[in-house]
């Protein structure tokens, strides 16, 4: 009798396990359809579909290191020309460099497979963090949700946010398991995928914050002191190899970040409202932002059902959004406030998620069709 009973819990959780992989590979058939069929009309490589916009940086970093200067703008040159490498963090290059060395793939190949296992990975992170707080069924809520998001067509470029999910929401599990120094050193590495993740650094200073006031804990405090490591490593190679510490910053405000500070928002809005879809990414910016507060409002009446390091995360992806002069709360950045999808897991009625989900996969069938051209800008 215990010997089956032993062998019905592990059937059950080897079939929970496979859930939010079934998300995800079914999310990734829906995506590679739409771009084989995009390669097939246009008459184009598929692996270059795969491998554009902001691919080609990282798989430029990898390939041949960062460079050492911001071009300069001449007379005759235009801001696009001002456009460098310095403006990515290093992880995922450093990733795709391993698996080049490693197996011996291309570089374009290898970053195709690290996307796609970091897209795999995350799934499995955000089903874990939401399962230990939440249980299973929301869990596998939160990962549909994700994988079939607007943006989510990232998952399979050569992009940062399947190394940026999963170590964001693994250091989220670790801080909700009291595991400081594994939440920190988690959270170190996750700053070094992308500058959105850095956001975690302030997740663990407030995880501490609370934990050493509410529980005596100090302990806590040794996760806030790992945590930032990873930009004051990135940041001390800059200086050395470009010869400044700002190099990041300097890059960002030369070929993308430019314009005032916190205006993005209101940028996007006002293009929309006096453009309406004609400019799509003003438009999906503004749509994205409408969901982000109704999603806000109901948060906040349900904010007791959710772990207030998920809202910390949240808002904290969120204000760099907001701040931001160009980023705006986008699909992509929201995609990287991945509590917001743990969160919404649980405030849709289950009556709706089918609809949801149905509808969110849609627009991500849109959005990946018109991220092949000039139309939409992932």
């Amino acid at each position: 009798m215990e010997e089956s009973l032993t062998q019905v819990r592990t059937g059950v959780r080897t079939r929970t396990w496979w859930v939010p992989v079934g998300w995800y590979l079914a999310s990734r058939v829906v995506v590679f359809a739409t771009l084989a069929a995009v390669a097939r009309m246009s008459r184009r490589p598929l692996e270059s579909l795969f491998t554009t916009w902001d691919s080609r940086w990282y798989l430029d970093i990898a390939q041949h290191g960062y460079a050492t200067h911001i071009p300069h703008l001449g007379p005759h040159l235009t801001t696009l020309t001002r456009q460098t490498d310095l403006g990515f963090f290093p992880l995922l290059p450093a990733l795709i460099r391993f698996v080049h060395l490693v197996s011996g793939l291309g570089y374009s190949a290898s970053g195709i497979a690290v996307s796609f296992l970091t897209g795999l990975s995350a799934s499995l992170a955000l089903w874990i963090m939401v399962k230990d707080r939440l249980g299973s069924e929301a869990a596998s809520r939160s990962v549909a949700l994700l994988v079939f998001s607007p943006a989510a067509v990232v998952l399979s470029l050569v992009y940062s946010e399947g190394l940026t999910i999963t170590l964001g929401a693994l250091c989220l599990w670790a801080l909700g398991r009291r595991q400081w120094r594994l939440a920190g050193v988690l959270a170190a590495m996750a700053s070094l995928a992308d500058p959105v993740s850095a956001s975690i650094i302030i997740v663990c200073v407030v995880a501490a914050y609370r934990a050493s006031r509410h529980h005596r804990d100090y302990q806590a405090w040794t996760a806030a002191l790992i945590a930032p490591s990873g930009l004051v490593l990135f940041f001390s190679y800059l200086w050395v190899h470009a010869h400044t510490p700002f190099a990041w910053f300097d890059a960002q405000r030369a070929g993308w970040q430019s314009g005032p500070f916190g205006t993005g928002v209101f940028y996007s809005m006002f293009r929309f409202l006096s453009s309406g879809f004609t400019d799509v990414n003003s438009a999906v910016k503004s749509l994205s932002t409408l969901v982000v507060v109704v999603i806000g409002i109901e948060w906040w009446r349900r904010r007791r059902d959710i772990p207030a390091d998920w809202t910390t995360q949240a808002m904290a992806v969120v204000a760099f959004g907001a701040l931001s002069p160009i980023v705006s709360l986008s699909p992509r950045l929201v995609l990287r406030g991945f509590s917001l999808f743990a969160g919404a897991g649980e405030i849709i009625p289950r009556r709706y998620f089918e609809r949801v989900v149905l509808a969110s996969a849609l627009v991500m069938v849109l959005l990946t069709m018109l991220s092949t051209t000039l139309a939409w800008t992932p």
